[in-house]
């Protein structure tokens, strides 16, 4: 509604002198946003060593695509023909889009076993000091965690961030908790601190080990595996806890002034970078390490682990390969493995050979770690 004439003119004129401005301000942000996001379906293929800022876009994906889907449906309501735009970004990505995301129908996980299968668990424990700050309640942790394994009847126990004291103590006897249901075991020990304290990457087995190494990182982590034999058939298993970004307190804090544009927010981001960009360079020589130890596998293997990178990342794609993704094969949604920092992080992972079957997928979360238990039925194809 306009009180006179004369400023319905002025109105109009000034509409039609803008309006192409933001047309085209609107068309400069789309195109933008399709660079980065193409730039970043390229990440499985580009080393981070050589191009590292591609790995900060492998972990923003998720939310690029949505802004992309939420630009077509503005284009198809606004302006019809430049839908194209968004839409082929998407069509080319869809590699990228099936890591991020899994459609399969969700079904509910069965805890008796399917014939011939073989019950995985993969869960980083956090060092058993689950979420609250209570010494009573960090000791209840151990407890709690161990029923919830035990409760699931698994075969086979991939554990990161784990750790064991070989003293009397009964309260970090670690190892012990699972003695009973899982006679054999393979620890890494990649953290070691008054000579009896372990910490490290641990796999449990219901089933005989016949052979184990551990495979060392530059790092203090490694790779370890275990051959398990069960009936006629000889599984290698594999599990191990890639390089994180070791944020500390200070650096959580220091993501609240980023994003409270806090005047510290320039230095906290400066010191968060630079761990990130540590951590992208690591986790590429570790990938390259694991995939050459699977690629030698004399028997059907599979590998669980802590990976500290997204599906969209080298590490995952270099990893995987071939491979089978359990949460991929079965699961659905984006299947976020870590609860702190965004919503999107799936950060753990099964993944098997193509000797086996993947037959059902879970995750489960009891609030006992910052990472979601994974748990799935595999069986070797005949």
């Amino acid at each position: 509604f306009c009180p006179s004439t004369n400023n319905c003119y002025f109105y109009a004129m000034a509409l039609a002198f803008i309006r192409p401005f933001i047309k085209r301000i609107v068309i400069g942000i789309n195109l933008l946003v399709i660079f980065i996001y193409l730039l970043g379906c390229l990440s499985p293929w580009v080393n981070p060593v050589y191009f590292t800022p591609i790995s900060f876009i492998a972990i923003t994906m998720p939310y690029l695509a949505l802004i992309l889907i939420f630009a077509a449906i503005f284009w198809i309501i606004v302006k019809p023909k430049y839908v194209w735009m968004p839409l082929l970004a998407l069509l080319l990505s869809y590699q990228q889009i099936q890591v991020m995301f899994a459609g399969n129908i969700k079904e509910g996980f069965s805890k008796t076993k399917p014939a011939g299968s073989l019950r995985i668990i993969s869960w980083n424990v956090q060092s058993f000091n689950g979420l609250s700050k209570s010494k009573a309640a960090k000791q209840q942790v151990r407890t709690d965690l161990a029923l919830t394994i035990q409760k699931l009847n698994a075969d086979v126990v991939c554990m990161q961030e784990f750790n064991h004291a070989d003293n009397a103590n009964p309260t970090a006897n670690n190892i012990g908790l699972f003695a009973d249901s899982f006679p054999y075991h393979c620890f890494s020990k990649d953290y070691r601190r008054n000579n009896h304290y372990h910490s490290g990457c641990i796999i449990f087995s219901k089933y005989p080990i016949i052979r184990s190494e551990r495979i060392p990182f530059k790092t203090a982590e490694s790779l370890i595996y275990a051959d398990i034999v069960k009936g006629y058939d000889t599984i290698r298993v594999f599990t191990t806890h890639l390089q994180s970004y070791k944020f500390n307190q200070d650096d959580y804090d220091g993501m609240e002034k980023i994003k409270q544009q806090n005047e510290e927010a320039l230095a906290a981001s400066k010191g968060i970078i630079q761990k990130m960009l540590l951590a992208f360079r690591r986790r590429t020589a570790q990938a390259i390490i694991v995939k050459n130890k699977l690629n030698e596998s004399p028997y059907p293997y599979l590998i669980c682990g802590d990976f500290n990178d997204v599906p969209n990342s080298f590490t995952y794609f270099h990893i995987r390969e071939n491979m089978q993704d359990a949460f991929l094969a079965k699961g659905f949604g984006i299947g976020r493995s870590f609860i702190s920092l965004a919503p999107t992080l799936r950060i753990d992972y099964i993944l098997t050979d193509p000797h086996f079957a993947i037959r059902q997928f879970d995750m489960v979360d009891e609030d006992l770690s910052d990472h979601i238990m994974l748990v799935s039925d595999v069986a070797l194809k005949k």
